[in-house]
């Protein structure tokens, strides 16, 4: 008699044990591959932006839901994610701060909630209009570039997500071949290696992308040997971008219009020229200036974006030589892309539009590159820089 009670109670435990860890599963693939995406912004000159928004992403369908100002600051046109996606660093482009030459750097707690921005402390970059930010790859560095004070900077991160004080600092100098725009350096990105043993900084003034020894321990900046690799003349280097598998290196060139292909040594940081290739199509003759640059996670294509053309070039990765084919010119459908960012599924691309106020959302053909528009746009005021956090 007694087995005969315990049988069904245990049957209806069992079942309400299942009914529970099934719907907790649920709940859980509910917010698995959902993300909070981050857009900085230019906030003045013209701009109706008041600093760093926020949106909902299901990348599934492309949804994106608008959540709203997710903080307020001034002019954060470059943002970076803590490793960790509890924090949000931003890089505020402005050329005085508090009565130095010097922008300023931010950092942010992120409400995974409500995707809103808190923020717990900001920093002197060192030079004026920081323009460019990365984390490192332990989460206990940001790494910052001042573009009109030609200079990087290092910063620790504390236990709370905030900033310390500089624990390196390097000012380049030198000229390049413009007058006009290479009368000094301009230090414009700043990336890390995948081992995080190399800081590799595009210097425009200089036509150099730099290489510097990174101490992820002290947070110190040494230059490699050899310290750099030349651009051509009047090139302009702006952005790089490293192939997955390591071995390949692509800068993008803002003046030259053109991408620069370098085998790269990952036990050594050095890189050696391979192929430089034009991103705009022969015949066009109007201003154009390069912008940003990515690899596929496929590492089979790569994106380049000209600000003037209007497009982002696509072009095929050589599997064995890193060498690049060009496949398309896809029109931004809007003007100055100035950044774009590829989602964290590979399957979608958003294209900032700068000086047309718009976000265009179009669908990457995983086969051929092929960029094609969704029909999804963002009206965003002076849209720089769209960054991508997983909802935890």
């Amino acid at each position: 008699m007694l087995l005969r009670i315990i049988s069904p109670l245990f049957a209806l435990m069992l079942l309400a044990f299942c009914a529970t860890t099934d719907a907790s599963a649920k709940n859980s693939s509910k917010n698995e591959d959902k993300y909070l995406m981050y857009v900085g912004t230019y906030t003045q000159e013209g701009s109706t932006s008041k600093g760093i928004y926020v949106y909902r992403y299901d990348p599934g369908n492309a949804q994106l839901t608008s959540i709203g100002l997710a903080a307020q600051t001034i002019n954060p046109s470059f943002l970076a994610v803590h490793p960790n996606h509890q924090f949000l660093y931003a890089v505020n482009e402005v050329g005085n701060y508090k009565g130095q030459k010097s922008g300023a750097v931010s950092a942010f707690a992120i409400d995974h909630a409500s995707g809103k921005l808190t923020l717990l402390n900001q920093v002197a970059s060192g030079g004026a209009d920081p323009c460019y930010i990365t984390v490192d790859k332990t989460g206990k560095f940001v790494l910052v570039a001042n573009y009109t004070g030609g200079s990087i900077s290092a910063f620790p991160i504390l236990q709370d997500g905030s900033l310390g004080e500089a624990s390196a600092f390097v000012q380049h100098t030198g000229h390049g071949t413009d007058p006009k725009r290479q009368e000094g350096p301009h230090a414009h990105s700043i990336d890390l290696s995948p081992d995080n043993r190399f800081a590799i900084v595009d210097d425009l003034g200089l036509d150099e992308t730099l290489v510097y020894k990174f101490d992820s321990v002290k947070g110190s900046l040494t230059p490699n040997d050899p310290a750099f690799a030349k651009a051509d003349p009047g090139a302009g280097p702006r952005h790089f971008a490293l192939h997955p598998n390591g071995k390949f290196a692509y800068v993008i060139n803002e003046m030259g219009d053109t991408v620069s292909v370098f085998s790269f040594e990952p036990a050594n940081g050095v890189m050696h020229s391979v192929q430089t290739i034009s991103t705009i199509p022969k015949g066009f003759t109007k201003q154009n200036d390069d912008a940003e640059i990515a690899i596929h996670p496929s590492g089979k294509f790569l994106y380049a974006s000209n600000r003037g053309h209007d497009s982002i070039a696509v072009f095929a990765v050589d599997p064995d030589k890193g060498t690049l084919k060009l496949v398309e010119y896809a029109s931004t459908k809007g003007q100055s892309p100035r950044h774009f960012e590829i989602d964290p599924t590979g399957s979608f691309l958003f294209a900032e539009n700068e000086k047309s106020d718009n976000i265009v959302v179009f669908h990457i053909d995983t086969g051929t590159g092929r960029l094609k528009p969704t029909g999804k746009t963002l009206e965003v005021s002076q849209p720089v820089c769209v960054k991508f956090v997983p909802v935890e």
